[in-house]
């Protein structure tokens, strides 16, 4: 069958990986941020050319931790970009965004330049907020606005919310999971509210301890 997924017409719409360079360990899970790219390349019908990508990630070096952001056209062109990344806090509080996702928007599962409602809900971060929390048309909880939800439970259970739920399977998630250190499930506010811990994390910043703040 046909994708349904086409680059739109913009003409900045690009693919990204962000990933995180450390100082005597190199660029951290390359392999897993290209095969991500490789995989939103071929949905997309865009020419990715993986020795190219490498090539160019080879070049970065530096004596401090490197924020990394690689972005491949529709045309199949690379570029790529570097800053600082600076040290995560010991804990950030975690809010609700008031818009919804929708669970069956396979938009979601991509990592583009197309993220609007991302954006907005950044820029719009109450004071003292750090991250703002999605929910589905379902009500269940899918992710954050730069990062993937992670909760202890009571019973000792690790979870996170399901790729069903509507959201991007972000690269540190697909590790844990491979490694059976969480497993997916249906979540709800209720689940969040009850969880022992709360972590939100990334690739590029890893798993930062997270408390819900309500209105």
């Amino acid at each position: 069958m046909e994708s349904p997924l086409r680059p739109p017409a913009e003409p900045d719409f690009r693919l990204i990986e962000t990933l995180g360079y450390r100082p005597g360990h190199g660029l951290i899970r390359q392999e897993r941020h290209l095969a991500r790219m490789a995989r939103s390349a071929a949905a997309f019908g865009i020419a990715f050319d993986i020795n190219a990508a490498i090539v160019l990630l080879n070049r970065i070096e530096g004596q401090a931790p490197l924020r990394c952001r690689l972005t491949l056209a529709a045309d199949g062109r690379f570029d790529l970009t570097t800053g600082t990344l600076d040290e995560n806090p010991p804990l950030w509080q975690l809010g609700i965004a008031g818009q919804r996702l929708s669970a069956t928007d396979i938009w979601l599962r991509h990592k583009t330049t197309r993220r609007a409602i991302y954006d907005i809900a950044r820029a719009s971060l109450p004071p003292g907020t750090d991250e703002l929390l999605f929910l589905n048309d379902r009500d269940e909880l899918c992710e954050g606005t730069i990062t993937n939800l992670f909760l202890t439970m009571p019973d000792g259970r690790r979870l996170t919310p399901a790729l069903s739920s509507g959201l991007l399977p972000g690269v540190l998630r697909a590790e844990l999971i491979d490694n059976k250190q969480v497993t997916e499930a249906d979540l709800t506010l209720t689940d969040l509210r009850n969880a022992q811990t709360i972590h939100l994390g990334n690739s590029l910043r890893g798993l930062i301890r997270a408390e819900l703040v309500e209105p």
